[in-house]
């Protein structure tokens, strides 16, 4: 399958934005994924990465080597605590993450209007990165302090404003985690049958990198 990583996931190298916040924390934009799982492996730097479901707040510390995962519906945010902090992030289905499955936790007046959400969401400059990181931290503290009832309002606006891209989600689905898992079985099978023509096909692939303004920060994309 050329042009599509092992297991049709998507990597992104990051390197966290070190911008201080009004709590006075440096970091990204939180945010949620609403379909797909999500991995983060440190490579430099330290921090953490504060989290929000649905049994409660959670703040976990990232240090070199640390393997994090969590799966939709959490609701993260990713602190550069010594100003160098830089991960590998690992995302389900082809990089949908980053491709649409991700609404940020502006405030529920934005999140209502999705005329105003797409707007607030742009971040073709540092400027509007940074002013989007902030809005969604706005939103954040409220779903802190909101307990459950805030958070299903958010889910509940989340799920309609990516509503009018499940199709797309789909497509991306199928075309990369369900169609490298469905290759594998085909080569099992020819195993079992003694066929090893598959092997022929093998080839080494480069992937050069597409640099992009992040949510969480800067990003050299991979796809």
């Amino acid at each position: 399958m050329t042009g599509s990583l092992p297991g049709g996931v998507g990597v992104s190298a990051l390197r966290v934005y070190d911008w201080p916040a009004a709590d006075g924390l440096c970091g990204g934009t939180p945010h949620m994924h609403l379909a797909c799982a999500e991995a983060y492996f440190v490579t430099g730097g330290t921090g953490a990465v504060q989290t929000l479901t649905w049994t409660g707040f959670r703040e976990t510390p990232l240090s070199p080597g640390t393997l994090l995962h969590f799966g939709p519906g959490t609701v993260h945010r990713l602190v550069n605590g010594d100003g160098t902090l830089r991960l590998v992030v690992i995302m389900a289905n082809s990089g949908l993450p980053e491709a649409g499955d991700a609404v940020l936790t502006f405030p529920p007046a934005i999140l209502a209007d999705p005329g105003a959400y797409r707007q607030a969401a742009r971040a073709g400059t540092p400027e509007q990165a940074r002013h989007r990181r902030d809005l969604a931290l706005e939103g954040f503290r409220l779903l802190r302090g909101g307990g459950q009832a805030a958070l299903a309002e958010f889910h509940r606006a989340a799920a309609g404003l990516v509503a009018p891209l499940l199709d797309d989600f789909e497509s991306r689905w199928r075309g990369g985690a369900l169609a490298a898992a469905e290759l594998t079985g085909h080569r099992l099978d020819r195993l079992r049958r003694g066929d090893v023509s598959h092997l022929r096909e093998a080839e080494v692939v480069t992937t050069p990198a597409r640099v992009a303004l992040g949510m969480c920060g800067n990003l050299d994309r991979y796809e």
